[in-house]
């Protein structure tokens, strides 16, 4: 049995939040350099090329990626021979992301109540997704979402005889819909199986794993390379203003389901798909 401290999980979330919103992590700034050099159009180029000054600029200055500094969302990967000690870790989970936003200057999102909507001033609660594996370390992912592409998202209640191709057009139906509304370049999230919330939990999970890196399983990484195809031929492109690169990545995770249905959830994200992965 292994214990950690709950400042310590604290210390860290705070860090992340504020190193998420200010540097991509580096599979996002290498897609980045790869598209501006493929795309074709003049415009997308420029738009590319735009995006990466940005992205020095907030680096170097410390100004956020993007104005909409996101709802933080927290992964947290939990070894079961882990013991923590101190707050309630939810509570240190939330101070961490609190401290985050205030000392880092974020812009505070959140509000209390979906419907009086009072800003809660410091950005919290989070969204915490609890995983229990084996082992005594912790990795927490720390993923800030922004709601221009986050509201772009669907949730598809699809027949089981609907199949592979159903699919497909339920995710290129989800893009087309977006637009560009959800600031594409595009990473693309997509869940398949499991429950309602089980498909939407894969769909936001899928956002966080590397662009280059496809499913171990060869038809749902065939999905993955045909889907991004598609979605590229859209022209929908840079900043939805005309190219060929409408998605940096598809990634796709699965999940045993019901014989009588067949979830697909599509959770689309911006082209900064901030995250910042640290394991304690």
């Amino acid at each position: 049995m292994r214990t950690i401290q709950t400042s310590t999980i604290t210390e860290n979330i705070k860090e992340m939040c504020i190193e998420a919103n200010h540097f991509l992590s580096d599979d996002m700034k290498a897609i980045l350099e790869q598209k501006a050099e493929e795309e074709k159009s003049p415009l997308g180029k420029q738009i590319l090329e735009q995006l990466k000054e940005n992205l020095q600029i907030a680096g170097t200055d410390m100004i956020p990626i993007c104005q909409d500094t996101g709802m933080a969302v927290i992964f947290m990967e939990i070894g079961q021979d882990v013991h923590f000690e101190g707050d309630i870790l939810e509570e240190a989970v939330n101070e961490g992301v609190r401290q985050g936003y205030v000392e880092g200057f974020l812009r505070k999102s959140v509000v209390g109540d979906p419907l009086i909507r009072e800003n809660t001033r410091d950005n919290t609660p989070a969204v915490i997704h609890y995983e229990i594996v084996a082992g005594d370390k912790v990795k927490i992912t720390v993923a800030p979402k922004g709601f221009g592409s986050e509201n772009m998202s669907r949730v598809f209640m699809l027949k089981p005889a609907d199949g592979i191709e159903g699919v497909k057009k339920a995710v290129l139906t989800a893009v087309n819909d977006a637009g560009p509304n959800a600031c594409p370049p595009m990473v693309i999230g997509v869940g398949i199986g499991g429950t309602f919330e089980k498909c939407a939990w894969l769909a936001k999970k899928a956002l966080t794993r590397t662009v280059n890196e496809h499913s171990s399983i060869p038809y749902v990484k065939q999905m993955e390379e045909e889907l991004l195809e598609e979605i590229n031929k859209t022209g929908i492109g840079p900043g939805g203003l005309g190219g060929s690169t409408t998605a940096f990545a598809v990634n796709i995770n699965t999940y045993p389901t019901h014989i009588a249905g067949l979830p697909v959830a599509v959770n689309i994200c911006c082209h900064v798909n901030r995250h910042a992965v640290r394991i304690i």
